[in-house]
């Protein structure tokens, strides 16, 4: 029988990662599992010109990562409200490889991780973290498209 006591949920706070968050809750509340959601702050890449901004590159990213922690918690709150066991991570890095090694850490049982269906030339260009993440992952990647796939309830 699968065993699944720890569940990783990656989440950017999009539409998509709200889709997955779905399928997350639903696997823990059936498996009585905990719920890990990481979010990974990516830093960003300024211009090197000097008047291209007003604050600090220090500055800006504190304030950036203050915000996506009070997403994050704010999130936890919701999870923990509704009766689930949930628990934040959050990293500075990139994506792909803080999901990675997060769920390594944490001896993550399965990850659920919303794809952002990116097509053409910036799939070429970026690749997909989902992508990324399933062939990396030390364990197994369920990966929730949107729109939502409808679980059809047979007659009775």
């Amino acid at each position: 029988m699968v065993s699944i006591e720890k569940i990783l949920l990656p989440t950017d706070f999009s539409e998509y990662s709200r889709w997955a968050t779905r399928y997350a809750v639903a696997l823990a509340e059936n498996f009585k599992a905990k719920l890990y959601v990481v979010h990974v702050f990516e830093e960003v890449v300024f211009s090197s010109a000097p008047d291209a901004y007003s604050l600090s590159v220090s500055e800006f990213h504190a304030l950036l990562q203050s915000g996506e922690r009070d997403k994050l918690s704010h999130l936890i709150e919701e999870l923990r409200e509704k009766g689930v066991d949930a628990e934040p991570v959050f990293r500075v890095g990139r994506a792909y490889i803080d999901i990675v090694e997060t769920a390594r850490e944490l001896s993550i049982d399965v990850i659920v991780l919303a794809t952002h269906g990116r097509t053409g030339l910036s799939h070429l260009i970026f690749g997909s973290t989902a992508e990324k993440v399933v062939r990396l992952a030390p364990c197994p990647v369920l990966t929730v498209k949107h729109p939502e796939h409808e679980f059809l309830k047979p007659s009775a």
